[in-house]
């Protein structure tokens, strides 16, 4: 019987459990209390709303791909010493935004976003 319960286990465990001598009933016993190995917890929004996190993740990648894109596409204008030097040239009449105002306004909104949704994947536990 012992032999049987130890070809059965690890290699750990038969040199473990012939260095201490234990009997079949006790090597038995700890291998039944031990966990499972490969056992994974999961929140319960995991459990019972995976599609919810798996949208979550989603939105997250969304939201990080066009943050990237536009920050890339925005210029720089009147930053660095010629913009100190220079200083900057603005209106108290402030009129319809142009392309650049649209551009910046929408990268704050979407920088919202990601953090926003940064918060929710983290407390989701995915």
């Amino acid at each position: 019987m012992l032999t049987a319960l130890l070809a059965a286990t690890t290699p750990v465990a038969k040199a473990t459990a012939a260095a201490i001598k234990l009997t079949p009933q006790q090597l038995q016993q700890m291998l039944q209390n031990q966990p499972a190995l490969n056992y994974q917890h999961q929140t319960p929004l995991q459990e019972h709303a995976a599609w919810l996190t798996h949208t979550l993740a989603g939105f997250f990648i969304v939201a990080a791909l066009s943050l990237i894109g536009l920050l890339a596409v925005q210029t720089t204008k009147q930053e660095g010493l010629s913009g100190t030097i220079g200083g900057r040239v603005d209106s108290a009449y402030r009129g319809r935004l142009g392309f650049e105002g649209q551009i910046a306004r929408v990268t704050g909104v979407v920088a919202i976003t990601f953090v926003v949704i940064a918060t929710l994947v983290s407390l989701s536990g995915i």
